[in-house]
């Protein structure tokens, strides 16, 4: 059953769960799971993880929707970010040894072309972040794959990298720099 927040614009849902409107929670929950659960899921590569993952998302927007600034972004960048970010925490607090080099190779490759691993179907925000990253200087776009998708921390990309603590910092806050700009860029279309 719908209801008139079904229709509402994201950001008055947001407003809504702030002051505890049940059908605002219901029907931004309904508007969110996709993207949420399909972002999760990419980053976790396990459905069960990427559903825990998912869930916390909604909670932490739920106790963050009060300080939610829409001049700061949209409402699905804002659940996009917090998803990415409990889904780099689940990883990091799964891993109890830093992954294997084989595998972050594989990691970087398959992100820099743009091929999704898994059964979910690709969302546009997925592709137009694919691509965004892609256009990056190649070893800022390796950097920030390292960092941000397989969850490192700037001395393990510097390590893996073989180049200084320094420029590893300095190759990841370039790249995220240019993404948030090409990505507000984009938001204004």
């Amino acid at each position: 059953m719908f209801s008139l927040a079904d229709r509402a614009p994201d950001a008055t849902l947001v407003a809504g769960m702030a002051v505890n409107d049940e059908q605002a929670t219901v029907a931004f929950v309904r508007r969110f799971e996709g993207p949420v659960f399909g972002l999760a899921v990419s980053i976790t590569r396990d459905r069960g993880l990427a559903e825990d993952v998912s869930q916390e998302a909604f909670l932490r927007a739920w106790r963050a929707a009060v300080n939610f600034d829409p001049r700061r972004g949209s409402v699905l960048a804002w659940m996009l970010t917090i998803t990415r970010n409990l889904a780099i925490d689940a990883l990091r607090a799964r891993r109890s040894t830093p992954m294997d080099a084989d595998l972050l190779e594989q990691l970087v490759s398959t992100t820099l072309r743009g091929q999704q691993n898994g059964d979910i179907g690709v969302h546009l925000e997925t592709v137009e972040a694919e691509r965004k990253v892609a256009a990056l200087p190649p070893e800022q776009a390796r950097a920030v794959v390292l960092a941000v998708i397989g969850g490192n921390t700037a001395q393990q990309v510097a390590d893996h990298e073989g180049i200084p603590l320094g420029t590893a910092k300095t190759r990841i806050r370039t790249a995220l720099r240019r993404l948030r700009r090409s990505m507000e860029v984009g938001d204004h279309d």
